[in-house]
């Protein structure tokens, strides 16, 4: 059954809408930030810092705005919205405050600690560079805020609707948010163990000393698995929402089901795949989660064929012919209604197929060690999280900001443009960066003050000159895209509503829609995921326990463009084993 549009007023209205806002606003640094790194690194750029902030400092600001904040909020602003509409009951807004106030104080902890130089640690935040405290403590209460709706507003609110509805399959959208959210819950654990017993006693002087294989294992438990808390609520508007944008219907909500439900089981025992280079853990169970992170491919491929099927329905139902006379049936650029939010999943399916292909390489056990810690991996990197999930979450979040503040969308033709302009400058972004890649060209690091300085006899490489200024030009297509986009942003925050504020989405109904048990109950997937990590992790921090012992570290952090030892109080440092 199709939910109609509900009315959202007060608390609850205030709270999604700067669910969406204050990260937008952080973004707009973010990506400033990261146009700045990328005419640094082509050597455009060679001053040591823009508005006070220099490259690391930036680059940490870089990583943490666009892929922790600004996903995080917008995962709950979207889970809020999608639990309100399909569940029809509201949302507990003393619940709602202690989140928002737990998410936006600990947002502002760590943006305090990064602005001032305290935490130049990366985006990898892990050891053996320490931070300022409060970077970690705000960084956990934004997580542990992001799960207090999961745990006392939406968990509550499902097992009443389910007590209303005891035969009906829950909502499509819903089954996505909760499997997310579960994620989420799950892979925040072994982050939280890291940061309380290791970051946090570090950056206050408490400890001496740390096993930084640990950390860096209970780092990449939690760091590729964010992956997919990202992708969750794109593929959300993919299944539920893209084909009714189109005309069509779901090719089929068990596939859709089926997919969310792998992606809970697949999708954290893969970490492994980042330390395939790191000393101490077994190869043999890197291999194993090589496997796993090959076998995570499958519900995306499982999504590829829904959506291709879901569009192929859609532009038929549009009057396509032919085999492929479909396609060109497909509103790729039709302000009609609501249809201009289409282009922001074209565009960012087109660099998720980048993504995709690149990470198989990145997977590889073999291939990974050509590419690893290259300028490749910012390009896979930028064609994933910058591309689907960054495009989706634009596009719903004008949407939702339109529908809550009763405006009609301004500058529509820029807020259309803005994904295409986007989708190109990252195509010729992730081409670039691949070669330079190849070509062994590292990541992080500012080339332009060293490989592409030519005065610098002993580093210069000018072999990588050429495609690090067509990476620039990329970047700043990227760039140009998303002023495109805050001019319709903004004009859409700031418009004289002409309607009342409502919470309304396009919900396509499903052509297959076969109750297969597999698909429906949770709670076998739940317990199934939790054997499988226990497989895949127990022995790989077992010796990441015990042998990185080894590896013990002194604390280091980022001064300007070096890395030194950090002195805390009562501490002899010394270098790494």
């Amino acid at each position: 059954m199709q939910a109609q549009a509900i009315q959202v007023r007060g608390a609850t209205r205030f709270i999604i809408l700067s669910e969406l806002i204050i990260p937008f606003i952080l973004l707009i640094l973010g990506v400033l930030l990261g146009l700045y790194q990328v005419l640094a690194r082509a050597g455009i750029l060679r001053t040591p810092d823009i508005f006070g902030i220099n490259y690391y400092q930036g680059l940490t600001l870089h990583g943490t705005i666009n892929a922790i904040v600004f996903t995080t909020f917008f995962a709950v602003a979207f889970g809020n919205a999608i639990m309100l509409h399909q569940l029809r009951r509201p949302l507990k807004e003393g619940v709602q405050w202690i989140s928002w106030i737990l998410m936006v104080g600990g947002t502002l902890m760590a943006a305090w600690a990064m602005l001032t130089g305290r935490a130049t640690v990366l985006y990898t935040f892990y050891l053996p560079m320490v931070a300022h405290w409060t970077f970690y403590v705000g960084a956990a209460l934004l997580l542990v805020g992001s799960l207090v709706p999961f745990f006392f507003d939406w968990l509550p609110n499902t097992v009443a609707w389910r007590r209303e509805n005891p035969n009906a399959k829950l909502p499509l959208a819903v089954l996505g948010n909760l499997i997310n959210f579960t994620l989420w819950f799950l892979i925040f654990l072994p982050l939280a163990a890291t940061v309380v017993f290791q970051m946090i006693p570090m950056s206050l002087g408490l400890m001496k000393e740390t096993n930084v294989l640990l950390s860096r294992t209970l780092f990449w438990f939690f760091g590729h698995a964010l992956v997919y808390f990202w992708l969750l609520p794109s593929y959300i508007m993919l299944y539920v929402m893209l084909p009714k944008l189109v005309g069509g219907k779901l090719y089929s909500d068990t596939a859709a089901r089926f997919a969310f439900l792998l992606f809970l089981l697949l999708s954290i025992p893969v970490g492994l795949h980042h330390q395939y280079t790191e000393g101490g853990l077994s190869s043999g169970w890197k291999l194993w989660q090589a496997f796993l992170t090959f076998m995570v491919a499958l519900p995306s491929f499982i999504t590829a064929f829904t959506v291709a099927a879901s569009l192929e329905h859609g532009g038929r139902m549009n009057g396509g012919q032919g085999l492929f006379g479909w396609m060109a049936k497909l509103p790729y650029w039709n302000k009609e209604g609501d249809k201009w939010l289409v282009p922001y999943f074209v565009a960012g399916l087109i660099l998720f197929l980048f993504g995709g292909i690149t990470g198989i390489v990145n997977a590889s056990y073999n291939l990974n060690l050509i590419v690893h810690n290259t300028a490749w991996i910012v390009g896979h990197f930028h064609t994933t999280v910058g591309g689907l999930v960054t495009l989706s979450f634009l596009g719903m979040t004008l949407y939702m900001l339109s529908k809550l503040r009763g405006v009609d969308i301004k500058a529509k033709s820029l807020a259309m443009a803005a994904p295409y302009l986007w989708m190109l400058g990252f195509v010729i972004f992730e081409i670039a960066l691949s070669i330079t890649g190849l070509q062994g060209a590292p990541r992080r690091s500012n080339l332009g003050i060293s490989y592409l300085d030519p005065t610098n006899e002993l580093l210069y490489r000018p072999d990588w000159l050429f495609w690090s200024h067509v990476g620039a030009l990329g970047g700043s297509i990227a760039v140009l895209g998303f002023v495109a986009y805050m001019v319709s942003f903004f004009g859409t925050l700031f418009a004289k509503p002409v309607r009342q504020p409502e919470l309304d989405f396009p919900i396509a109904e499903a052509i297959h829609e076969e109750p297969i048990p597999l698909v429906i109950n949770l709670r076998p997937w739940v317990t199934a995921t939790l054997l499988l990590i226990a497989i895949s992790y127990t022995y790989p921090l077992y010796e990441s326990v015990t042998r990185g012992s080894l590896a013990n570290a002194s604390g280091y952090q980022s001064i300007g463009n070096n890395l030194v030892p950090m002195q805390v109080p009562g501490q002899q440092t010394r270098l790494p084993e």
